[in-house]
């Protein structure tokens, strides 16, 4: 099957003071690149937001299948993860496409461990090939859906934002109320895969070092 993906990384990072995510360096690789990596086998991927300085590629995607990677925007910006999930969609699926996508991949930028979430679910989604779920989503250590770190099939996943849409604006939408109508199957994935850094001491349980605080004009503080 042929797979693409969508790749958020374009939250405010409140919490982490607006530090963007995204440029947070975790075993010598910003937490953008790391999830590139882990959607490396995807033949089309989108990052909706604002990536650091830097090649927008995975390190290793094999040489038979180079995957194009494309950068866009929700509109308005920080419009939240429907608005981004429906942008990145309406790219991933605009021509040329290299071909048709079976699948897409939602996934968050800011889980330093993801890679083994997305393998577990890629496998679980393939077990379901000729059922009527629509997608597989991963499950944490605490039983919580992950809605941001799931495969949903094409198809189901334009109708839901295609209804979404003309229920009213995607601005402020949360993401569960986006995949609400579909039928996900839930699947637990390899404990700390979905463990994200959302705060000071999210990334300090990492060992992530958070940049010092700077002034409006680019100075430390």
């Amino acid at each position: 099957m042929n797979v693409g993906a969508i790749v958020l990384a374009g939250g405010r990072s409140a919490r982490l003071g607006g530090v963007p995510k995204a440029t947070l360096l975790f075993d010598g690789a910003t937490l953008l690149q790391r999830t590139l990596d882990a959607v490396q086998d995807a033949r089309r991927i989108v990052i909706v937001g604002t990536p650091p300085p830097g090649p927008l590629a995975p390190r290793y995607a094999p040489a038979s299948a180079p995957v194009r990677v494309t950068v866009t925007r929700e509109e308005p910006p920080f419009a939240g993860p429907a608005a981004a999930i429906a942008a990145g969609l309406d790219v991933l699926l605009a021509p040329p496409a290299p071909e048709s996508l079976d699948l897409v991949i939602v996934l968050a930028c800011d889980m330093p461990n993801a890679a083994p979430a997305v393998a577990a679910l890629l496998a679980a989604v393939g077990g379901d090939h000729g059922s009527e779920t629509d997608g597989v989503m991963a499950v944490d250590d605490d039983g919580s859906p992950q809605y941001l770190t799931a495969v949903y099939r094409t198809g189901a996943l334009v109708e839901a934002v295609a209804a979404a849409r003309r229920a009213g604006p995607l601005e402020n939408l949360s993401a569960r109320r986006l995949f609400g109508p579909l039928r996900v199957r839930q699947v637990p994935v390899p404990p700390g895969s979905t463990h994200d850094v959302d705060t000071p001491s999210d990334a300090s349980a990492f060992g992530i070092t958070l940049p010092s605080p700077t002034t409006p004009s680019g100075t430390p503080r």
